[in-house]
């Protein structure tokens, strides 16, 4: 294979790792996304992403190009870290946002980031293959970008609107976002019904059978070491960071997000690497129960748990108790498993 061919098939295979890593980004943003306009131009585009991920490693395939397993990795790092330099430049209290309306609000400014990067990315490679004689490759490339060209008007409309949404809620006071109009909650609410209308003694059977959150595994972890690695001690979660001992420390460490875990192992790591910080850490890390759930409210989990199987409660009550064990969040998923 000659060096064209190669360096085509390298950046289809970054392509193709930033396409599958958006699909989670996606999935992960509908669930916490109420109805309305921004929610449909999410679900759309997620259905847009599978297709240009098929599409992609379509044409691998026809260049006789399985996916290189290190270029995938590579691609996939590429993306969390494009996206995580950019957010470590904003601290991490206004990244978070206080409710909902904020949360929404810094996605839909994620989301436009991300589509500025594969807008570059499908530019680079119609350009490329243009200049190798690959027409195929520059064909799919063009309509790629075309996809994403459209999906960032979308959300530059969008941004407006949801910032109108946070002066509402956090400047005058009158919140309107609602957990229940959530995709996850629309999810939780369809199971929920179907479980409704089996029979009482095939209850326990519907209930195992109820919704699986989906999960992104890694994902969390991965964009915190990569906040880390580059972060201040002002961008750190825990004040006066440098200050405090080991032991006050660990004390707090419970409270994080799986984020904030894995970026306050990146800079411990960095600098003073205290093994009794890192073994803590190391305990606390996980997978949470599902996407998006640390930056949750308590009335937001116990929500999604009302239609909850019993192994996602269980999972919740575990991580909760070992996290900021909360005492609305256990008591309701202990609900949950009683009513089995």
């Amino acid at each position: 294979m000659g060096k064209s061919e190669q360096k085509i098939a390298q950046y289809l295979n970054e392509a193709h790792a930033a396409e599958v890593a958006l699909v989670r980004v996606l999935q992960s943003q509908i669930a916490m996304t109420p109805r309305g306009s921004y929610r449909t131009g999410l679900e759309r585009h997620l259905g847009e992403t599978r297709t240009h991920a098929a599409r992609v490693e379509e044409r691998l395939g026809e260049l006789g190009q399985g996916r290189n397993p290190l270029q995938v990795v590579n691609g996939t790092a590429q993306a969390v870290v494009g996206q995580a330099l950019a957010l470590a430049k904003t601290p991490v209290d206004m990244i978070r946002g206080s409710g909902g309306e904020e949360k929404i609000l810094k996605n839909a400014k994620d989301a436009a980031s991300t589509e500025a990067l594969e807008i570059a990315t499908y530019t680079a490679i119609e350009r490329l293959a243009n200049s190798v004689g690959d027409e195929e490759t520059a064909k799919l490339a063009a309509s790629i970008r075309a996809d994403e060209l459209k999906m960032l008007d979308r959300v530059l409309k969008e941004i407006p609107k949801l910032t109108d949404a946070v002066v509402q809620a956090e400047v005058e006071g009158n919140p309107q976002f609602d957990a229940n109009k959530t995709g996850a909650a629309d999810t939780a609410r369809v199971t929920g019904l179907a479980a409704k209308r089996s029979a009482k003694k095939a209850r326990a059977k519907a209930k195992r059978t109820a919704r699986q959150t989906r999960k992104v595994p890694g994902v969390a972890q991965a964009e915190g070491q990569v906040k880390g690695a580059v972060a201040s001690e002002g961008d750190l979660p825990i004040a006066r960071y440098s200050k405090l001992t080991a032991d006050e420390i660990t004390s707090n460490l419970s409270k994080l997000s799986q984020i904030d875990l894995a970026k306050v192992d990146s800079f411990e790591r960095k600098n003073e690497n205290r093994a009794t910080v890192l073994s803590r850490i190391e305990s606390l890390r996980g997978d949470e129960p599902w996407p998006g759930y640390d930056e949750q409210t308590a009335a937001e989990i116990e929500t999604a748990l009302s239609a909850a199987d019993d192994s996602l409660a269980k999972k919740v009550r575990t991580y909760e108790r070992a996290h900021k064990d909360r005492a609305g969040v256990t008591k309701a998923a202990d609900r949950e498993l009683a009513a089995t």
